[in-house]
């Protein structure tokens, strides 16, 4: 049987609003993530208010179908999903 890699992209455009709903989630969800990568500009004098995070699942469909769901339910925030057979 296949087995399935699905990765989670996240991006954010309103990281100081959203991210306290955001950080909820994953937490409620943190078994189902194997991995999670945050990725914004950053300088010295600047940080950026949009941001990504990608996130590599594990566990139940059911579970991940959930969290990208209720990620894709926040105001400012859109999930695209990669899903690698192997």
């Amino acid at each position: 049987m296949a087995r399935q890699h699905v990765i989670l992209g996240v991006h954010i455009t309103n990281r100081v609003k959203c991210v306290p709903d955001i950080q909820a989630l994953l937490t409620k969800f943190g078994c189902s993530i194997r991995t999670r990568i945050g990725l914004h500009d950053v300088h010295d004098d600047y940080c950026s208010p949009s941001g990504m995070i990608l996130l590599e699942m594990c566990g139940e469909k059911k579970a991940i179908k959930k969290l990208e769901k209720k990620l894709k339910a926040i105001d400012g925030v859109e999930v695209q999903k990669m899903v690698f057979e192997h």
